[in-house]
């Protein structure tokens, strides 16, 4: 039962709490590496990709236990023992405990990280930025081998931003020697909430949410118990299914303060949205829209990841709109597929055009890759008629139950 079934029409009602963040679970994850004992990490998301964290951090010898919505991890035990390639290989946040485990024991052996079809994201990056700290590394045809008697702190100048190359060079530089400065650093909540983690967790690290990091390598780490912030990705997906579907939903614990470019690019495209001390209300109802045009970008504009959610708002609105991809270059894989729903959407180099046609009509699509999986899946809540989307794995690893979610909030799918 690998695909979701929907039967279009429905408006939604009713409210839905907003799973732990995804993107912060998995360098969070990945930072208990650091930390000889054992930590509680609340609030983290029961999806695939977290799962497969879980998988890479019990190879190496550590002890994790999920208890509800808390994963504890116990590295007393850790060990360098070979990392289930099919974990590694499935899930690019792998490349994360690099520099986790070259903190820890000075030694890493890996396959090359996988999991994304979205656009290159090659590991060039870590690696050289790696080097400056003092990290020897040689790369073979399926994967490299790390080495480094001690991290050296280093003033590191990436040529653009990067999210995984933040994190990456954040765990490295915690417990090295010295000073690291990190520079454009990237500012995303999920950056923050790493940072948070560490600072807990006794790191000295100077301007979290700004450009530039400054870190002071300390010799030691203790254990915490620290809870992931809500997914702004999920409550995003959740807030164009409304604006798909039409309707009134409540987000219950949605991050409103990490959704400032989210909220405002729905307003102006139609939805009317009430910011409460718990979370987000969302009317759906085709309201006026004052703008059908976004462009992507680095934290805090408007999120590459909502990219795909907000082309189904567009395609299903039945109105003219433009989106500005300058992230990835590959994440437009949605559109074939729209348009076999009866879209009519045009690429032209990182541009997409979204020409106004009719209300979309249910079709057997493809999921491939993850958050265009959902934004099919919220497409076919407007849709004229029953569509089978496919390959539902893809959105099992960023989303808890998708179906139960829609389900409670009224609308009618099913796993097919």
């Amino acid at each position: 039962m690998d695909a979701i079934r929907i039967y279009g029409g429905n408006c939604l009602e009713g409210q839905t709490t907003v799973q732990g963040s995804k993107n912060a679970s998995l360098p969070i994850l990945a930072a208990t590496l650091l930390i000889n004992g054992v930590c509680e990490i609340e609030n983290c998301p029961d999806i695939s990709d977290v799962y497969h964290m879980q998988r890479l951090l019990t190879s190496l010898g550590c002890r994790v236990e999920r208890k509800g919505t808390c994963v504890c991890v116990n590295t007393c035990c850790l060990s360098m023992c070979d990392m289930p390639a099919d974990s590694v290989c499935v899930m690019r946040s792998s490349i994360m405990l690099l520099g986790a485990l070259l903190a820890r024991t000075g030694r890493v052996c890996m396959e090359y990280p996988g999991g994304c079809v979205i656009g290159a994201r090659p590991i060039d990056l870590h690696l050289k930025s790696l080097r400056k700290m003092g990290v020897v590394i040689e790369e073979k045809e399926t994967e490299f081998c790390a080495e480094t008697s001690r991290l050296k702190g280093a003033a590191i100048k990436l040529p653009f931003v990067s999210v995984g190359v933040t994190e990456n060079l954040i765990l490295a530089a915690v417990l090295a020697e010295g000073v690291t400065v990190i520079e454009p650093a990237a500012r995303e909540p999920e950056i923050q909430a790493l940072c948070g983690f560490l600072q807990e967790a006794g790191a000295q690290i100077e301007g979290s949410g700004t450009g530039r990091l400054v870190i002071h390598g300390v010799k030691a780490l203790k254990p915490v118990k620290y809870r992931v912030p809500a997914d702004r990705i999920v409550a995003g997906t959740y807030l164009c299914a409304c604006m798909c579907a039409g309707g009134r939903i409540f987000l219950k614990d949605a991050p409103v303060c990490h959704m400032e470019s989210i909220l405002s690019h729905a307003v102006r495209m139609g939805a009317a949205v009430t910011c409460e001390p718990d979370g987000i209300l969302v009317d759906g109802r085709d309201h006026e829209s004052t703008c059908n045009r976004l462009t992507t970008g680095c934290y805090p504009m408007f999120p590459t990841d909502m990219q795909s959610p907000a082309m189904a708002v567009m395609a299903a609105s039945g109105r003219k709109g433009c989106i500005e991809e300058t992230v990835f270059e590959n994440r437009f894989r949605i559109v074939g597929e729209l348009n076999k729903m009866g879209a009519n959407i045009m690429v032209r180099g990182n541009t997409a055009y979204v020409n106004g046609s009719g209300r979309l009509c249910g079709a057997i699509v493809q999921a491939q890759e993850l958050r265009g999986g959902a934004a099919l899946v919220i497409a076919a809540l407007s849709a004229e008629g029953t569509s089978i989307v496919t390959n539902r794995h893809y959105i099992d690893r960023g989303y808890e139950d998708i179906v139960l979610n829609l389900r409670r909030l009224g609308a009618d799918v099913e796993l097919a």
